[in-house]
């Protein structure tokens, strides 16, 4: 009994054991202390990036361990290794050893080049020093402290964390920004309270304190004083106290690990030897059979899966992965496509079978470059060509007030009851541009002429307020274009902080407004407003006949308030900020009650203008049977507008936006109302999505494959990525993800095919993908072209090699049931080892030439890439079409040799081996669609050797009886009634049932 419980408890604590090996470290809340790291007792993550798939000791039995979990590969190394048991020895060891070797010498240097270039990368990345942060990628999480922009806040991008170029405002915590100096922080006795790490980038909770002030101050500390890794400082220098680092940043933990991709054309073949295995298996079986099972048997039946090795060649790894090599060097020396890289050599094959292709928005489908185009104010619209009348008219408006006092402060009590008087033209005008002017969240960026450091941070410096050099910072571009056009017309911002801003007129006065309120722009009010004396300006996107144009459309309104209305207001605003319950809802209320009686000013028209060529190279895609899904940090509305512009949503489609959800009722209920649609495309955010998947994945999943284009907004990078797998899950079919920010890269990982493009985001997605290009029209001409061949050509390669294996195995299963089942190679030595090299390598590996039709006929015909995506170029059919072929070939090249041989055994060998290489070498031309003079060289070149070297080969064969006249004839009947019945048959084939491509060159 004792000893049982020992067991019992040895199992557990072993048990245990591995359970604290497994498992992952538990993410924690934490305290941070300002310039006291001694108090913090946790241990805590190294803040350095990491990429690389192994380490010293991982990396070749890691690499081994990807080769060999191929059965292909690992069939080779057991028949290789039975070559040291003498009783088993066929024939030479290299001719087992050689290409198995050279195989697994190309993998792993080529997976040391990649795995040392990742090193360096990480390794750059990690040596980067940091103090004050300025213009920086920043390298942890961190909590904004200080700045020395006066205001107390600064812009950031995150273009590289949540893939949005829009500037975000900052805010530094408000009692450490008010300290006298910089070095003050290190003596305060303050700590920093922040959540433990999650995924969400979009929220943080924590709070500051100060424990040596009286009273203690405590603030609490939201998103806006936050400074996510990976983002970088756009406007002044900032020090923060860091919360996160390394892989528990908000942008590592938004990051998958990187996988080993395996094309669908390597699992297919995969699949295929597997069938020949058992063939082969079988084969022997047989041979063991009829030999009576005399003997060792088993000796005898292991002599024969060596014997009929060939069935399986070790040649086709070696072609496929140089096949794959040239096609990757043909992409990146294609002229059309400028720029492309191809940092994953083995999947080009993928390019030609993608069903699925998700892409990002902002930078990939757009430049994200926004243009004012249209103004219209009801009775009038004015467009691009007609701006100058506007200009005009402020400068007529302004130049008649210019006796009025600079300031635009007015009286606290307006006219309200002035009778109403239709409006000038000119006076509409100049209400509508400067109510565009206000209603924003801009600010104004001057260069400084003198550097900031040290004690003088917040000194004076001299500045530049010319026009030339003042840029314009916000967290959307659509404000800063309206801005931008503003100044265009006469009326520009200067200057702007918290409590007020000035705007420059034509005549050069400055008019100074008191900012009272901003509500900024929420995805659930869909407007911005703001208050200052004495104008309230509330946008909100508004789908008119001018979104149909792609144009973002906004409404501009004004209300005048008198001091008393606006004080009421106050109250109540303030009121409802405090409650702790429905905080949001009683806001939205206050705020709504304003927003009564307003007198409309105009509309205006904003344009995102699209990469070039998006419009026909979406189209292309669609026709060649892909569907796009278009993937997006952005704002619904934006997201929205963008698939009408790009033409991912053609006009005449409906589209169904879905509601947003958070119960699983109503995810049903929206569900429902979805599944009523017939052929709209789906826009959904990723909150909705979220809640449906959690409830009904392959309900949802099912309807949106069924959509011509889905749109998903406000993704997360993990949502992105998970979309991909939810595809690639429920469909079965290949998935390609594009785009240019870090966002992107683990949907692009994620992704069967992932292709970067190189652009404003940086080079994180470029790094990541399999592919590179510098634009996204070039995948078009990427897939359409490059794809097609590379599929086609490495499916008409792989059977070839696979032919060349059955049709040898053919003629050695011929010859030992000839003799009586006698486990005997038919050729020996270098004859094989020749056999698979010189002198059939050049012409079967020229197959990577060939082409069905040119690549303006593929550009030109999109609808010839649908036909790829069935995988009929490799199937199981076309695989048995071959096998029939090879048997017939195989029975033919020895039953002749064997009826036509005199009386010696070597002229056998001699006809039988010198019909196969031409029987080789015509069935090559005989597969060719598009001959290429490599092509033609490459035959003449293999019989060439062949021929050479017959001088030499007087082990095998007999020199006088190969030149003689009989030996000629004997050997060109074996080989043209092996292959004149094919030819035929591929005649007759082209003329009676000619292919989707043959009608097309015609």
């Amino acid at each position: 009994m004792l000893a049982c419980l020992d067991v019992a408890k040895i199992l557990n604590c072993s048990d245990w054991l591995i359970n604290i090996c497994r498992r992952k470290k538990e993410l924690k809340a934490r305290t941070v202390w300002l310039g006291c790291p001694e108090k913090c007792e946790e241990k805590y993550p190294k803040n350095a990036i990491k990429n690389q798939k192994y380490n010293v000791f991982t990396f070749i039995p890691g690499v081994l361990y990807e080769q060999f979990k191929f059965f292909l590969n690992l069939y080779f190394l057991v028949v290789s290794c039975s070559q040291f048991v003498p009783a088993l020895k066929i024939g030479y060891l290299y001719t087992y050893w050689a290409p198995l070797g050279f195989v697994l010498t190309v993998t792993v240097v080529r997976e040391a080049v990649d795995e040392f270039r990742r090193y360096k990368r990480d390794k750059e990345m990690n040596s980067q020093l940091y103090s004050k942060l300025t213009n920086q990628r920043i390298p942890s999480d961190m909590v904004f402290l200080r700045t020395s922009e006066k205001t107390g806040s600064c812009f950031i991008r995150t273009d590289q964390l949540d893939g949005e170029t829009d500037w975000k405002l900052k805010v530094a915590v408000s009692c450490t920004q008010r300290l006298p100096a910089l070095g003050d922080l290190f003596s305060i006795n303050a700590y920093v309270y922040a959540q433990k790490p999650q995924l969400d980038i979009h929220s943080f909770e924590g709070t500051f304190t100060r424990e040596d002030s009286d009273p203690t101050v405590h603030e609490s500390l939201s998103i806006e004083n936050t400074l996510w890794a990976s983002t970088v400082v756009a406007s002044g220098t900032v020090i923060g106290v860091v919360i996160y680092t390394g892989k528990e940043t908000r942008s590592v933990m938004n990051t998958s690990n990187p996988k080993n991709k395996v094309g669908l054309l390597d699992l297919e073949l995969n699949q295929l030897t597997k069938a020949l295995f058992l063939a082969l298996v079988a084969l022997s079986v047989v041979m063991v059979t009829l030999q009576g099972f005399v003997g060792p048997w088993y000796r005898n039946l292991f002599r024969f899966l060596l014997l009929f090795s060939y069935i399986i060649p070790i040649s086709l790894r070696v072609n496929l992965d140089m096949g794959k090599a040239a096609y990757g060097w043909m992409i990146m020396k294609d002229d059309n496509i400028p720029g492309t890289v191809v940092r994953t050599s083995t999947i080009p094959e993928e390019l030609g079978r993608l069903v699925y292709l998700l892409t990002d928005k902002t930078g990939t489908l757009t430049q994200n470059e926004m243009v004012f185009k249209r103004l219209h104010l009801g009775t009038v619209s004015y467009g691009t060509d007609t701006m100058d009348e506007i200009q005009s008219h402020i400068i007529n408006s302004y130049s008649q007030n210019s006796g009025n006092s600079t300031s635009s402060t007015p009286s606290r009590k307006p006219q309200l009851s002035a009778p109403k008087v239709r409006k000038s033209v000119s006076s509409r005008i100049h209400e509508a541009v400067k109510a565009i002017a206000l209603c924003h969240n801009v600010t104004p960026v001057y260069e400084s002429r003198a550097g900031v450091s040290g004690e003088t941070e917040y000194a004076e410096v001299d500045q530049d307020f010319s026009d030339e050099n003042r840029t314009y910072q916000a967290s959307s571009p659509d404000e800063v274009a309206l801005v931008q056009w503003t100044e265009s017309v006469g009326l520009t911002l200067v200057n702007r902080d918290l409590t007020s801003m000035q705007l420059k007129t034509p005549g050069g006065h400055i008019l100074t407004y008191y900012i009272l309120q901003i509500f900024p722009f929420t995805s659930e009010s869909k407007r911005m407003g703001i208050i200052v004396r004495v104008i309230l300006g509330v946008f909100w996107v508004l789908c008119g006949n001018m979104a149909r144009e792609g144009l973002r459309t906004l409404v501009v309104a004004k209300k005048s308030l008198t001091e008393e209305q606006y004080q009421d207001f106050e109250s109540r605003y303030n009121q409802a900020k405090l409650s702790i319950h429905d905080r949001n809802l009683k806001v939205a209320a206050v705020v709504e009650s304003l927003e009564r009686e307003m007198e409309l000013l105009c509309l205006t028209g904003v344009e995102d203008q699209l990469q070039a060529d998006v419009r026909p190279t979406l189209e292309m895609l669609r026709n060649a049977g892909i569907k796009i899904w278009m993937l997006t940090g952005d704002k619904l509305e934006t997201a929205t507008c963008i698939a009408k512009s790009s033409h991912l949503v053609s006009r005449t489609q409906d589209v169904h936006i879905f509601r947003p959800v958070t119960t699983r009722g109503e995810a049903h209920l929206e569900l429902n109302a979805f599944r009523r649609k017939h052929d709209c495309a789906l826009v959904v955010s990723g909150d909705s999505l979220e809640v449906c998947l959690k409830y009904y994945e392959h309900e949802f999943v099912e309807l949106a494959c069924q959509c011509p284009a889905v749109v998903c907004c406000r993704c997360s990078p993990t949502q992105k990525a998970h979309i991909v797998k939810l595809l690639q899950h429920h469909t079965g079919k290949r998935t390609c993800a594009i785009g240019d920010g870090g966002n992107d890269v683990s949907m692009i990982q994620a992704a069967d095919c992932g292709i970067g493009i190189e652009g404003k985001e940086g080079k994180q997605a470029s790094l990541a993908a399999d592919f590179s290009i510098t634009q996204f029209k070039h995948i078009g001409r990427l897939l359409m072209v490059h794809g097609r061949n590379s599929y086609k050509r490495s499916a008409a390669l792989g059977q070839f090699v696979m032919h060349r294996g059955l049709i040898i195995s053919t003629m050695q299963a011929v010859f030992s049931s000839v003799f009586y089942f006698a486990s005997v190679p038919l050729y020996q030595g270098f004859l094989m080892v020749g056999y698979a090299t010189i002198y059939t390598m050049f012409p079967v590996f020229s197959l990577v030439l060939d082409q069905d039709v040119k690549p303006e006929m593929a550009l030109l015909y999109p609808e010839l890439y649908k036909d790829l995506t069935k995988g009929r170029s490799l199937s199981f059919k076309t695989f048995l079409i071959w096998v029939l072929i090879s048997i017939y070939q195989g029975g033919i090249l020895m039953y002749g040799a064997l009826l036509l041989f005199e009386s010696e055994f070597v002229h056998v060998v001699a006809i039988s081996f010198t019909a196969l290489i031409l029987t080789e070498l015509l069935m090559v031309a005989l597969t060719i669609r598009t001959w290429h003079w490599l092509m033609v060289v490459a035959e003449f070149l293999s019989l060439g050797c062949y021929v050479a070297s017959l001088a030499f080969l007087n082990e095998y064969f007999d020199v006088a009886f190969i030149t003689t006249v009989t030996f000629l004839w004997k050997v060109s009947a074996i080989t043209v009634v092996s292959c004149l019945p094919l030819y035929i048959i591929k005649y007759l084939k082209r003329k009676f049932s000619p292919p989707s491509y043959s009608k097309l060159t015609s």
